[in-house]
């Protein structure tokens, strides 16, 4: 017997605008021409785990979405913080504190709905509260060797332990999060929160809460014994029987999204001129390779970044800042930040996240600069 959704469950539209898919979509056929390849070489620059594991996540987030879980407890919420400044202090510290321990993607799979639910209820400013999510989950998950993918594999070129490296990690995460707090100051009023008229209290479904939550469990073990297509499988044909409506509330575009930045960006660093310009530029160490890796990071993502440069490169702590501050800036620096926007559905997302993130990369690489050279 399939399970109703709540008719106060929030609408699953697709957002408004896919403009950066467009974007993506265009490149890749403008690739396609200049440099063609088998389709079979095509789908192999994209990474299928990554585009798995997102995935099964959106569809459980859909899951406690639809649940009622979510809207009771952002009203509970509401009733405790009083100030819109106590709340997006809050939710930013919960974000950087959770993406450090369960990764920058689901900690923001956890939060960034959340925040959705608490602006309905509520006259919130949630771009503006869900792009310091995305500064957040980029600063936090940068201080531990699992935090993020590009921190993982450099734990494992460093040979450091697992505190050594967050050790090396701390000065510069202690910049980035110092300038965090600063900008949720500075950006969020301390003024009241104004609820919205009043609605009829959601109805938590035990049910598919408890099956979200036996599926999540059951789905990370899978990720991480790298049995990603049976935990997938597990995940849609649960829901496929109990509960179809998740499936159809899936953000479909957002996976199409990722995986062209893969065919995009991965076509990117293949460039002759990009491998060119990597042997003759002197950025194996010091500011230069710092420089360089945060540069790099907003043309094809911190991820690449440091896979492409980790050949020239030879100080790690150089790379490793270097491509945990270029997170910030453009869009395409890390792959949360993408997440964040889309998992929000914002119609405005892209313009107010640069205006926040350009500034706040700056300032951060400045700082994180004079703290090496020092």
């Amino acid at each position: 017997m399939s399970i109703t959704t709540p008719s106060s469950a929030p609408p699953q539209d697709a957002p408004s605008g896919n403009m950066l898919l467009w974007i993506l979509l265009a490149l890749a056929l403008g690739f396609a021409v200049w440099q063609p390849r088998s389709p079979q070489a095509t789908l192999a620059l994209v990474d299928w785990q990554t585009i798995g594991a997102l995935a099964g996540l959106l569809a459980i987030t859909q899951a406690v979405e639809r649940s009622g879980m979510l809207q009771a407890t952002a009203q509970r919420l509401l009733t405790r913080v009083s100030t819109l400044r106590g709340l997006a202090l809050l939710l930013t510290a919960a974000a950087a504190l959770l993406s450090a321990l369960v990764t920058n993607d689901v900690s923001l799979f956890l939060l960034v709905p959340l925040t959705a639910v608490l602006a309905a209820q509520a006259h919130l400013p949630l771009a503006r509260l869900v792009v310091l999510q995305a500064l957040a989950v980029n600063a936090g998950s940068a201080f531990t060797p699992i935090g993020n993918p590009q921190n993982l594999y450099l734990w494992h070129r460093s040979g450091e332990s697992f505190l050594g490296f967050m050790a090396m990690m701390g000065p510069t995460v202690a910049i980035m999060l110092a300038w965090l707090f600063v900008a949720v100051w500075w950006l969020v009023p301390r003024t009241a929160i104004t609820l919205k008229p009043a609605t009829a209290p959601t109805a938590v479904q035990p049910r598919l809460l408890t099956m979200a939550v036996l599926l999540f469990v059951a789905f990370v073990i899978a990720l991480e014994r790298h049995w990603t297509l049976a935990g997938l499988g597990l995940v849609f044909g649960v829901f496929a029987l109990a509960a179809p409506r998740v499936l159809r509330g899936v953000d479909w575009a957002l996976l199409a999204t990722i995986a062209l930045m893969f065919v995009v960006l991965r076509q990117v660093a293949e460039l002759p001129a990009m491998q060119t310009l990597l042997q003759q530029w002197p950025i194996a160490e010091g500011w230069r390779a710092y420089l360089a890796a945060i540069v790099a990071s907003q043309v094809i993502s911190n991820v690449p970044a440091t896979i492409l440069l980790d050949g020239t490169v030879r100080d790690l702590p150089a790379l490793a800042a270097g491509v945990s501050v270029g997170g910030f800036g453009c869009v395409l620096g890390s792959l949360a930040n993408l997440i964040a926007l889309r998992l929000a559905r914002l119609p405005n997302g892209l313009w107010e996240f640069h205006r926040i993130s350009i500034p706040f990369l700056l300032v951060c690489a400045a700082s994180a600069a004079l703290l090496r050279l020092g």
